[in-house]
């Protein structure tokens, strides 16, 4: 299982980025309605960086931001045994973040990223041979700061994600579509029925220009 007691098995920088855009085609095939998605991405967040987040409509989340650097992730937790407060004012357990590259220094004070919620930061540069993470002892067992929560589905299974989606969104989802989309095999028609038939590829057209995923369909301007 994936956490930060074990990174290994979390996908290098582009591999994670494009399994997250999978995660998040894949979601929006499953789910028209944006609000009740569990992955999103942005291959627009800005001129030089693209972002992935996860939100579970129960106060966890993680964001993924990818620059031309590498990929800084931090994630939270709301019932994590890691969270110093329950009735006070919110603050984040030591150490965290004190040696976040100066690479990723704009992402500490990125508003949507909601810093003072975090309980757990990784980042990793295109120089760095493995994911980093500052050198804090953490507690062991019981997903001390939930990153095994939410890093485990990253392992780029399909599989992982057939089981997750089955449960979160109540129906069955074909194991060779999810493969065909984390493989990022141009979207079609064809592909889109194999996972909800009531949808079009016009239906997803902006959704796949703002995930970065390729389709079949050209928007002329």
């Amino acid at each position: 299982m994936i956490s930060t007691h074990n990174l290994s098995s979390l996908p290098n920088i582009d591999a994670l980025k494009k399994l997250l855009q999978s995660m998040a085609m894949l979601d929006a095939i499953l789910m028209p309605e944006w609000t009740y998605r569990y992955y999103s991405f942005n291959a627009h967040w800005s001129k030089n960086e693209q972002m992935g987040s996860m939100r579970n409509g129960s106060g966890d989340d993680f964001y993924a931001l990818f620059n031309e650097a590498g990929c800084f992730l931090k994630g939270f937790v709301h019932d994590a045994p890691i969270i110093p407060y329950r009735d006070q004012s919110p603050q984040i357990f030591p150490n965290i973040l004190e040696n976040v590259p100066a690479a990723f220094e704009e992402c500490l004070h990125e508003p949507a990223f909601k810093m003072t919620d975090t309980t757990f930061c990784i980042w990793r540069r295109y120089s760095d041979n493995n994911w980093q993470q500052d050198k804090m002892k953490l507690q062991s067992g019981n997903d001390f700061d939930g990153s095994m929560s939410l890093l485990s589905p990253l392992d780029g299974s399909p599989k992982t994600y057939k089981i997750w989606a089955e449960e979160y969104y109540e129906r069955s989802v074909n194991l060779k579509a999810i493969t065909a989309i984390y493989t990022h095999t141009t979207l079609s028609q064809e592909l889109i029925d194999m996972l909800n038939d009531d949808l079009s590829l016009d239906d997803l057209q902006k959704d796949c220009d703002e995930i970065g995923y390729p389709s079949t369909s050209i928007i002329v301007a």
